[in-house]
This record gives C-alpha cells, sequence and structure tokens, in this order.
C-alpha cells in the first residue's frame, strides 16, 4: 500500500512510469522574465497525467468532488452499467450487497465485460483496457447499446481509480475470468479460473480510497438503498436484490434484505412518494409511449397534491438529472399548453390567460424518465440533460396524452385547472404585495381615509367594527369607545372574492382599504404578530342584504385571511330589528321569533306594545346602537369558527354557494327550497 498522503499510489514495479509525475521540484533559478527565485518555466515544467492519473489528480472533474455525494456517485457509476445491460434487455437481475467494512459489490447476469484482447491493444484484455483506460467503453456506437447511461467511457474507469481494491469476475462462455486492481493499476494480468454453468455476467466489487475520500467515510445504507430502488422503478424489466450487513441497519428503517421490481414503473414509484398525502385529483395523470424502430420510450406519472409544495424528479437512460434539462423543459410546456388548449374549449380561456407554468407545477408532483439514443449531459456527473432533440419529443408525447386526459376526464380537467388558476392568481397577488412593501420602505402608507380609528396600540384590547353605509357609519363612531373601538364604514356589497378574479380583486379599493385598516396581509403573507386589531366585527343592519354582506365578508376573510378566523378574531354583531315599547318599558328584539316571545314574557298589562322596525343600523340613535350592539358590558357577538373536522365540508359549502358555478347553487336551492318554505310559514 502507498505511503498515506501519495494521491498516487506511491511506485509500482509493474508500471515504469510510476514515478515520473512525482519529480523531485527544481531548484530555484534566477528567472530571465519573472520574479526573483521563481523556478524556470521550460519545456521540463509541462507535466503529462497518463493513463488514470487525472482522476487522482484532479477527482472532483469526474464525480463532482470527494464529498458524500462524491462517494456514492461510485456506486451509481457501477450500477448504471448494469442497469444498461438490463435496459438493452441482456439482464434480468441485478445483486447489490454492502458489507460492514465499506465494500460494495453489484453483480449482474448480462452478457458480461468482453475478455478476449483489444485489437488496437493486442497485449491487454478488454476489460484491462475498460477498467484503465478512459474514454473506453462499448457505449460510443448504439451498435451495442441502442440507449445507455454510461456514453463517455469513463464511469467504470473512474471507480477503478479512486478504489484502493478493486476486483471485477466475468462469466462469459460458461468460462470465469477474474482480474484486480488497486488505484486504477492492474495486479496481475486477467486469469481464467475454470468452466462455471449456469452463470453469466459481471461482478464488480470495489472499496474506496481513504487518500481521496479521508479516513471515515463510508457509505450510507439508507442512501444506497434508495439508489437502488429508484432503479427499479424506472425498468420495470429488472429486479434489483438488496443485501446489507445487520450490523450497518440495526435500529435503523432500512432493511438488510429486500427485492425491488415494480411492473408499474414510474406509476409505482409515485404511488408510494405520495401515500397519505391529499391530492387535487382522483385520478393520477400516468402513460408511456415507446418509440418507434427502437428509438426509446417516453414515461412519466404527474399527480397535484393539495397542501404541499411540488417537485420534479427526470431521469434519461435511468441516470438522475437533478438539474433538469430539456426534457423537463418539454414536460412543462406540454402541460401548459394542453391545459391553456383545454380551458378554450370548454370556454374558461379568459379565466386561465393569466396561468404559467410555474403555476401548473407549483404543487405538482412530477416523475419524468426517457430514453433516448446518444444523449448528450452537462458534465461527467450528468446531472442535467442537454440533448434538443429530447424537448420536442416529450412536448409532442406529453401534450398528446394530456389532451387525452383532461378530455376524457371533465372532472379532474376541471380541478387540475381551477387549481392552476388559483395558484396563478395567489402569483399575482404576492407580485402586487411586493410592489406594495417597495413603496412602504421609502414612504409609509397612510390608513384607509374613512376608519375611524381607536386610541389604544394594544391589539388584545382593539375592535374593528366593519359597518355598512356612511350612515351607519356615522352612527357606530359617536357610539363608539374611542379608546379600543375603531370603525371602517363600507359602501355596500363588497365584491365577491369567490368568483371575482385576481385582477378585479386586486382593483377593488374597499377590499384593498380593508386589507389595510387589518395591516395583517393576505393570504400566505398573513403576518398574526401584525394584525392590528384583537376582534373584527361584522356589524349590518339586521335584514337579508345585511346577511347577504355579512356572507360576503365572510367568505372574502375565509378565502383571504383563514387564519383569522382560525385564531378566533372574527366576529359578528347581533343588532336589534325590532324596538318594543309599552310605557315606561323598552326592550330590543333580533328578529320575528324573538319579537313574539318577548310580547309574551316581557310584557304585562293591558297596555299597548308599540313595535318599531329598525331599517337599518344608520336609522339608530348612536345611544340605542350602543346600548344594543357595541357596549361590551350588554352586546351579543357571535364568533365565527369552523371546526377542524368540517373544514374540507366548509370550503366545499363556500364554493357552491359563493362560487363562480351558478349551476352549484340552483342545485342547492332546488334540494333546500322546502326548508325555506317551512322557515317562511313559521314566520
Amino acid at each position: 500500500m502507498a505511503p498515506e498522503g501519495d494521491l498516487f499510489g506511491g511506485e509500482d514495479p509493474r508500471r515504469k512510469d510510476a514515478n515520473k509525475v512525482a519529480k523531485p521540484a527544481k531548484k530555484a533559478a534566477p528567472a530571465r522574465n519573472g520574479a526573483p527565485g521563481e523556478a524556470e518555466y521550460n519545456a521540463d515544467s509541462i507535466e503529462v497525467l497518463e493513463g488514470l492519473e487525472p482522476v487522482r489528480r484532479r477527482p472532483g472533474m469526474y464525480i463532482g468532488g470527494t464529498d458524500e455525494a462524491a462517494l456514492h456517485h461510485l456506486f451509481a457509476e457501477v450500477l448504471d452499467n448494469s442497469m444498461d445491460e438490463a435496459v438493452a434487455k441482456h439482464a434480468t437481475w441485478i445483486d447489490v450487497t454492502l458489507e460492514k467494512d465499506n465494500w460494495i459489490t453489484v453483480i449482474d447476469n448480462g452478457r458480461g465485460i468482453p475478455v478476449d484482447p483489444h485489437p488496437k491493444f493486442p497485449k491487454k484484455s478488454a476489460l484491462e483496457v475498460i477498467m484503465t483506460t478512459l474514454h473506453a467503453g462499448g457505449k460510443f456506437d448504439s451498435g451495442a447499446y441502442q440507449t445507455s447511461g454510461g456514453l463517455h467511457g469513463v464511469g467504470v474507469s473512474v471507480v477503478n481509480a479512486l478504489s484502493d481494491k478493486l476486483e471485477v469476475e466475468v462469466a462469459r462462455s460458461q468460462q470465469l475470468y477474474r482480474q484486480e486492481f488497486s488505484r486504477g493499476i492492474p495486479l496481475g494480468k486477467l486469469k481464467e479460473l475454470g468452466k462455471v454453468h449456469n452463470r453469466r455476467g459481471t461482478t464488480v466489487r470495489f472499496h474506496p480510497d481513504d487518500q481521496i475520500f479521508g479516513k471515515g467515510a463510508s457509505f450510507k445504507p439508507a442512501r444506497l438503498f434508495r439508489m437502488a430502488r429508484s432503479k427499479a422503478y424506472l425498468f420495470g424489466g429488472v429486479e434489483i436484490r438488496w443485501h446489507c450487513d445487520p450490523e450497518l441497519v440495526a435500529g435503523t428503517q432500512t432493511p438488510a434484505e429486500a427485492v425491488f421490481r415494480f411492473p408499474g414503473g414510474l406509476k409505482d414509484y409515485l404511488a408510494a412518494d405520495l401515500e397519505g398525502k391529499e391530492l387535487v385529483t382522483d385520478a393520477v395523470f400516468t402513460g408511456k409511449v415507446e418509440r418507434p424502430n427502437g428509438h426509446g420510450s417516453v414515461e412519466w406519472a404527474i399527480a397535484w397534491m393539495a397542501a404541499e409544495d411540488g417537485f420534479v424528479h427526470s431521469y434519461c437512460n435511468t441516470i438522475p438529472t437533478p438539474d433538469g434539462g430539456t426534457h423537463e423543459a418539454g414536460m412543462r410546456v406540454a402541460l401548459l399548453r394542453a391545459l391553456k388548449d383545454h380551458a378554450e374549449r370548454i370556454g374558461q380561456s379568459k379565466r386561465a390567460a393569466n396561468v404559467t407554468t410555474d403555476d401548473v407545477l407549483a404543487t405538482c408532483a412530477a416523475l419524468i424518465s426517457i430514453f433516448i439514443r446518444e444523449p448528450e449531459f452537462q458534465g461527467q456527473n450528468k446531472g442535467r440533460l442537454m440533448s434538443q432533440e429530447a424537448s420536442r419529443v416529450v412536448d409532442g408525447v406529453i401534450r398528446d396524452a394530456f389532451d387525452h386526459w383532461l378530455a376524457a376526464s371533465p372532472v379532474q380537467a376541471l380541478k387540475v385547472l381551477d387549481w392552476s388558476i388559483e395558484r396563478s392568481e395567489e402569483r399575482l397577488r404576492r407580485r402586487a404585495e411586493k410592489d406594495v412593501a417597495r413603496k412602504t420602505a421609502v414612504r409609509k402608507l397612510r390608513l384607509p381615509g374613512k376608519l375611524a380609528d381607536c386610541s389604544s396600540n394594544s391589539m388584545a384590547d382593539s375592535e374593528l367594527f366593519i359597518v355598512e353605509g356612511d350612515s351607519a357609519g356615522g352612527s357606530a363612531k359617536q357610539a363608539r369607545d374611542r379608546a379600543t373601538q375603531a370603525i371602517l364604514p363600507l359602501r355596500g356589497k363588497i365584491l365577491n372574492v369567490a368568483s371575482a378574479t385576481r385582477d378585479k380583486l386586486s382593483a377593488n379599493q374597499q377590499l384593498s382599504d380593508l386589507a389595510q385598516a387589518l395591516g395583517c396581509g393576505t393570504g400566505t403573507h398573513y403576518r398574526h404578530t401584525e394584525l392590528r386589531y384583537g376582534k373584527v366585527i361584522v356589524m349590518t343592519d339586521a335584514d337579508v342584504d345585511g346577511a347577504h354582506i355579512a356572507s360576503l365578508l365572510i367568505t372574502y376573510f375565509w378565502r383571504q385571511m383563514p387564519k383569522l378566523i382560525e385564531e378566533g378574531h372574527l366576529y359578528l354583531a347581533v343588532p336589534p330589528l325590532y324596538k318594543l315599547t309599552q310605557g315606561a318599558k323598552t326592550t330590543y328584539a333580533r328578529n320575528d321569533a324573538h319579537k313574539d316571545e318577548l310580547m309574551k314574557s316581557f310584557f304585562t298589562g293591558r297596555g299597548k306594545v308599540e313595535v318599531s322596525r329598525f331599517k337599518g343600523l344608520g336609522e339608530m340613535m348612536p345611544a340605542q346602537l350602543k346600548e344594543t350592539t357595541m357596549d361590551p358590558k350588554k352586546r351579543s357577538l357571535l364568533k365565527v369558527q369552523v371546526i377542524a373536522e368540517e373544514k374540507e365540508a366548509t370550503a366545499d359549502s363556500v364554493e357552491r354557494l359563493m362560487g363562480n358555478k351558478p349551476e352549484a347553487r340552483f342545485a342547492f336551492i332546488s334540494e333546500n327550497a322546502q326548508f325555506a318554505d317551512e322557515a317562511a310559514l313559521d314566520i
């Protein structure tokens, strides 16, 4: 073994030039054109790295570094070679074993690496050339592999260069061969071990070099387990067997033994990822299309999650592409175009006009795997696919399939469309809030002009009354406690936010004034700490119009500030509808039923009871309004709450009654008309 710190493994008697790159440094000589003491720059200064020495000198150029991710990349390179055999339909299973001393073994039952002498290097076997020479492999010419992940001919040779020990066994033509290497250097010639029956394929067993990755660097069983399992998902025709020393996984959720075989491919993969998560649609958009003449395939599985951020995991020829690339771009364009085409077919193109690919994919869980011939990757790590062909192929395949899926499932299609439009409106709202935030950096925004604010700075003690119209606002301002009660008059019925577009919502001055008065932001930008009032009280007339305005306001808070409701800040005032007087006795009734009850229980004697009906809060004297509705000691408030178990049902009811689908409201009225008739008879 080489002395620690010698990146080139020290001298080896089998390599004549082993010490060429480790020449002692020349003594400093006076420089003719440089600073005094600099070494002379001449032909001897030009260093030539041979064989696999460049890999050991600069491992980051080949595997991205020497950290944990780079260490596991070694396993990926070996596994990818076996997967290429499986995808080419020469191997049906792959066996992966992790030993406790950091050895990994990968076995397949493919064709086996060729072992006959290489025509260009007749003194070496093809196996030795592949293991010790950069850019040597069988995947440059598509004749050996229609589609493959290892295209640069550097994968397994890099693993060999960065392993202090690597062993290869090949079972081919009923003969078993073996060769060992250390830090990229053969430890002997290829050995023929004799006849074998019922065995074929390649076995690669290697141990990463501590000189490269540092002492203590070790493979993580959970990470290797996930990598092996993902490969099985990506190609349903292969079985991958996982083995791990039990001591390495003791006390963890990673099993010591497992068999991966997923005929459903990406559909099974996505189902495992989304288990237990709420989805927007009942069905998942999945499919696979084989390209003609063996030119590869496109497979996908896509779902929309209701409560989580989305993700896209893409693969090319079973190689993960975490940085995306042209295949992801093709999928994004295809989904957007197909969805907008569907919106136009059903007359919803105006609503979907502002939808972008980011809106469609905001909560989208997407897996896409393509197989193409001779793909182009960015860098040896293959993190990003660059093949222009992939964008065109994926766009065409997925767009056609998504068109058919949307047309065949109109209910699911409408859910996806509505969900994407909501994401678009949310994005535009956030942009508008950022614009406001930029304005506040240079000047403080004024509170709405009609807001009569309270003097208290304590959120817990202060209340905001939202009243209907200037007339009611005038009475409320006179009836309030100026220290703790603020009044915000609104003009008539506010915008129905459940059916309005984001543009209309942003342009509505009344809702802008309301959000500005509360100061806590809306949607995902809601900030409890900046809410200016502990109680937000909707105070409208005690009639049908007042109830409608209250419903519109509750809908606004439910859609734009749900946390305000959940945290118990929203209330409804209960103003009287009638004033009842008999002599010196006066009381107030909330509604007709309450009036009849008071007529029987509150008044005595034969004196006539005078009944006065309030047409609105604006007609009440300030003293009456204070006594009946605003004085904390005498008033009644209804707290608006949503029961956690009924949150979904509440959302459905709001959408049904306040949304932009009149047919849903008509159905509700038809279903409940008899109850309205019975209520009218009771009155």
